[in-house]
């Protein structure tokens, strides 16, 4: 499966410290049964946003720094081929993205074989005010959900639990949550962290008990934590420490909440 050295492994949750592109090259053809990705969003463009009520810079890190069109497409077609690579037939993968990014990978994923089977909407209930009062305030992120463009494959989709979920009535491609809450951000922060509601919906949608998820990006590991409380196998890939630890600390706080 993966010849390299974790960062941290247990038996269902494991975390590499590693490059994504390096890693994803290790790993076998057909490995994962769900992909859930939020790659850099590219906007740290020096500008300012708002967060907790003060005026913050959206910078978040040399990750984030603004690409050109060419090289952004580039970046997201080599991590999507690889993902292609190791995604199992019947798997699916999901990614997250703004208007900053999204678009470049809805574009790679069709060329790089995949077909969208979904543009989840994620509408915030409590977004940060728009500063600059130059355009509509942000309030939502994409999320693209799609299989490999196979023919008589089938890709799992547990259609009759999101319908049970949604008070009985077939689920619609808007979800609305607000951001993530104070509660899991207790054992520290990542700019980008996504509520655990989305990522457990996600999971509970495309993958059955025991499946492997991999998160190239995996920052606080949102995915991973979705996943242990689920019981699903979890993989993630950072390259940043820091947050790894961080990754650490949230799995650790939930398996001491099941003893």
């Amino acid at each position: 499966m993966y010849p390299g050295k974790f960062y941290f492994e247990e038996s269902t949750f494991k975390l590499i410290n590693n490059d994504t592109f390096d890693t994803l090259k290790q790993f076998d053809e057909k490995s994962f049964d769900m992909i859930f990705a939020d790659p850099p969003y590219f906007l740290s463009n020096n500008g300012i946003t708002c967060s907790s009520g003060r005026m913050v810079s959206v910078n978040k890190g040399n990750w984030d720094k603004a690409l050109s069109v060419n090289d952004k497409y580039e970046f997201n077609r080599k991590w999507i081929h690889e993902c292609y690579r190791i995604l199992k037939d019947e798997g699916t993968i999901w990614i997250s993205g703004t208007l900053h990014n999204i678009y470049s990978i809805g574009m790679a994923l069709e060329e790089e074989g995949f077909k969208i089977l979904n543009n989840i909407t994620w509408q915030k209930t409590n977004p940060p005010p728009n500063l600059a009062c130059k355009t509509f305030t942000h309030s939502t992120e994409t999320i693209l959900w799609a299989k490999k463009d196979l023919k008589k494959v089938k890709y799992t989709f547990n259609y009759s639990l999101m319908k049970e979920l949604n008070n009985n009535k077939q689920m619609k491609d808007v979800w609305t949550t607000s951001l993530t809450k104070p509660s899991e951000k207790k054992n520290g922060r990542h700019p980008t962290q996504k509520p655990l509601e989305i990522l457990e919906r996600i999971i509970l949608a495309s993958t059955n008990e025991n499946d492997l998820i991999l998160d190239p990006f995996c920052g606080s590991s949102t995915t991973g934590i979705a996943a242990a409380k689920l019981k699903r196998n979890y993989i993630g890939i950072d390259n940043e420490k820091e947050y790894l630890d961080l990754s650490i600390r949230r799995y650790k706080e939930i398996k001491e909440d099941k003893l």
